[in-house]
């Protein structure tokens, strides 16, 4: 995976302290594994959800099967607890360095599930308000071209960006072929 997904989050807020970008048509073009009608930058209201999550942390060189393995946990205790999914899953990225990422492997429910005392899997809930929505279309390693977008995007309008973000996966990331992936990015604005 190169610097440029590695460093986003940092890259992001340095951006916006004025970090020079490729400039204006680089910003604007969509990375190539986006569709024709995806958005690009496009700004949305994300909505406050309930979700059970895994909190854990990877390596880059691992990030795809480290997410699908925290997935994995995160279903297989909504199966013993009977508890449907509310929505797409979604990766919720807190931290991130030049070597690794803390992410959050999350499932909305309609309700706040009782979870027995000491599980690895907690509920909580998801990021809420406004935000940015771009779409990657293809395998998790390729997503560098869209990261590479987005941070040019939010150079050139000088957004002011928060210090996560969140990819929710349209095709679930543990039975999709990871070529077929089709991936949400929500940037949430400051």
């Amino acid at each position: 995976m190169n610097a440029s997904r590695i460093l986003w989050l940092p890259l992001a807020a340095a951006m916006v302290l004025g970090f020079a970008g490729l400039g204006p048509a680089a910003a604007q073009t969509p990375p190539v594994a986006a569709a024709p009608n995806d958005p690009f930058g496009e700004e949305v209201m994300l909505s406050d959800k309930t979700i059970v999550y895994l909190a854990g942390s990877g390596l880059w060189d691992t990030a795809f099967e480290t997410i699908v393995g925290a997935f994995k946990t995160v279903y297989g205790v909504m199966e013993k607890q009977g508890l449907k999914a509310a929505g797409a899953p979604m990766t919720i990225y807190t931290a991130t360095d030049d070597t690794g990422f803390q992410f959050q492997a999350a499932v909305p429910v309609a309700q706040a599930p009782n979870l027995p005392p000491g599980s690895e899997v907690k509920v909580g809930r998801s990021p809420a308000g406004k935000a940015l929505k771009f779409v990657h279309r293809g395998s998790y390693d390729a997503m560098d071209t869209t990261y590479d977008a987005i941070t040019n995007h939010l150079d050139e309008k000088r957004l002011d960006a928060m210090d996560l973000f969140v990819e929710q996966y349209m095709k679930d990331p543990v039975t999709t072929p990871e070529d077929d992936l089709v991936i949400e990015i929500y940037v949430p604005l400051k």
